[in-house]
């Protein structure tokens, strides 16, 4: 799949939105299609001499805001529309685990140095093997983003908590039974009357399924959820940290300025093109035009688009250049150069 450089607010620093609605009529297929062949034009120009792969993944591995994954300081998102700087780590929601995802893996054939990072944007498989944080794990049951269930290896906030079968018997505040499919827990022991069964008594109190919805679970020993069957309590915070602008987000647009304006200028023309090829109006003509004589200077050198350029073996920049030299006498004020 097509992943995007640029985003619909992109465009309207040139055009206006009703406009941008008539030419693509939201159609996200018209957006790729038109992006692609701008930024085959960009790659054919200026992969010789710059790291523009790399740049243009700047802006295509942003990814929106979800509140499964955990985000480290210095990544961008988008959240709100808009592309922010995560300034302050967020955590995403931790959800109870009744399986090992992962086991440590050994085998001296590999090294953590061989074998892929772990990422929370992948999806795994029995025995796909990662490196996370210097040890190497093998996936035992699938998860992943695609499953929409991220298990991070060895990170697990929820405990395990033991129940019984509800029987009249004498019960202790907060003990765990299971009744007819469901479990309570006891919680007041004000004319407590073991005789009578959770469901008909006030004293129990029936303990929720887990939600991933919910950000409010309280970490406490007695903050009961059910998950698959099996009843847990938090060990550490499992609410996922809540987005704030100012406190762990900061407005930053990551992505080359130069890129992005030329990017825009070529996709509309492509756009327009698209919907009357033989009536394309001489302001997209002329800014397709500027663009791909910028895209020509920087590809040969005439100027500097503020893109990290390729190292050649020696850690110097990739240069790519002959002289010629028609010689026709000695005295070099009688002779033509062409460089």
């Amino acid at each position: 799949m097509y992943r995007r450089f640029l985003n619909n607010s992109d465009y309207l620093g040139i055009i206006t939105k009703d406009a941008l609605v008539q030419m693509t009529r939201n159609n996200t297929e018209r957006f790729i299609q038109a992006e692609e062949s701008a930024e085959m034009s960009i790659i054919e120009y200026l992969s010789e001499n710059y790291e523009i792969e790399r740049e243009l993944n700047k802006g295509k591995y942003i990814a929106d805001y979800n509140r499964q994954i955990s985000y480290p300081v210095g990544v961008h998102v988008y959240y709100e529309d808009k592309i922010y700087e995560v300034i302050r780590s967020l955590s995403g929601f931790k959800a109870p685990a009744s399986l090992d995802y992962w086991g440590e893996h050994s085998d001296i054939n590999l090294t953590p140095d061989t074998i892929p990072n772990y990422s929370q944007f992948k999806t795994y498989y029995p025995n796909d093997i990662v490196s996370y944080n210097g040890v190497l794990y093998i996936c035992q049951h699938e998860n992943g983003y695609k499953f929409g269930n991220i298990r991070i290896p060895l990170v697990n906030g929820w405990l395990e908590a033991d129940f019984t079968t509800w029987q009249p018997i004498d019960y202790s505040l907060w003990n765990i039974v299971e009744f007819e499919g469901d479990f309570y827990t006891l919680l007041s022991l004000d004319n407590f009357d073991n005789n009578i069964n959770p469901m008909e008594s006030d004293n129990w109190g029936a303990i929720a399924d887990y939600n991933s919805e919910y950000n409010e679970y309280e970490l406490s020993e007695h903050e009961y959820v059910v998950y698959n069957g099996i009843v847990y309590y938090p060990e550490t915070d499992v609410n996922a940290d809540m987005p704030q602008i100012g406190i762990n987000l900061s407005l930053h647009d990551p992505r080359n300025y130069n890129l992005k304006k030329h990017m825009v200028r070529l996709a509309i023309y492509e756009l327009t093109k698209l919907i009357a090829p033989n009536n394309v109006s001489i302001v997209r003509i002329r800014d397709y035009e500027d663009s791909m004589k910028w895209l020509s200077d920087a590809s040969k050198l005439k100027l500097n688009p503020q893109i990290p350029r390729k190292l050649a073996e020696d850690k110097k920049p990739v240069t790519d250049w002959q002289l010629a030299t028609f010689q026709s006498d000695y005295d070099p004020y009688n002779n033509p150069w062409m460089v």
